[in-house]
């Protein structure tokens, strides 16, 4: 890439991202998504070797000292399976292990519904919880705070790229939200899956970036 092109890309990341209205929204960075016990193994494998919760929660970290907010999406579930549906094959292997084990790693108020230490969560930041679904913006208030927050471009970091974030991006590019999605802060599996869906899917919704370039854009407001 050219050095005008490089300086232009990095002003409209800048432009982008200005922190009165970007959101930096993480999705199911929760225990009982990333963390050990977890309905996907080879997920927290992936979340593992590629270190990007460190990174994501540097990204929240980042938001909110150049003032920008940090929203983060949750999934939780009744003990009880109630008004969650079991309509595909994901949702089914959570309810089977709901109902054969007692097991339900996202279960409300438990340690695995909660968010993983690694991002740091300020007082400031808005958590937006639901208990049913693939995405959060789906009959959820997460469109709605957005916007009470002013907020016109969303930072998107978690997982995984081939499912929820996938939705997410979609969802957020419908509703008429800016999408910077960065790269080192976002994890799926089959590794290459995931790199496809971001080079031939989501590079076609969102704006691609690494969490130094947003660094290097929020450094320099």
């Amino acid at each position: 890439m050219s050095t005008d092109a490089e300086a232009k890309r990095r002003a409209r990341l800048r432009e982008l991202v200005a922190p009165a209205t970007t959101a930096v929204v993480t999705m199911e960075l929760q225990n009982g998504v990333v963390g050990a016990g977890a309905l996907l193994p080879a997920l927290v494998e992936r979340v593992a070797e590629t270190g990007m919760l460190s990174v994501a929660g540097d990204v929240c970290q980042q938001a909110r000292d150049a003032g920008a907010n940090v929203v983060h999406c949750t999934a939780e579930h009744r003990p009880d399976g109630r008004g969650a549906a079991v309509n595909c094959k994901i949702f089914a292997l959570g309810e089977k292990l709901r109902v054969e084990q007692g097991i339900v790693p996202l279960a409300i108020g438990s340690e695995g519904a909660g968010l993983v230490a690694e991002l740091g969560v300020a007082e400031s930041d808005v958590v937006v919880p639901r208990i049913h679904g693939m995405t959060p913006f789906t009959s959820t208030s997460l469109d709605q705070v957005l916007r009470n927050l002013g907020i016109t471009t969303i930072v998107a970091v978690g997982v995984s790229v081939n499912l929820g974030m996938l939705g997410l991006c979609i969802n957020a590019v419908d509703l008429g939200y800016q999408v910077v999605l960065v790269r080192d802060a976002v994890a799926g599996v089959p590794a290459q899956y995931a790199d496809d869906v971001i080079d031939n899917t989501l590079s076609l919704l969102t704006t691609i970036t690494t969490s130094a370039e947003l660094a290097h854009a929020w450094g320099h407001l």
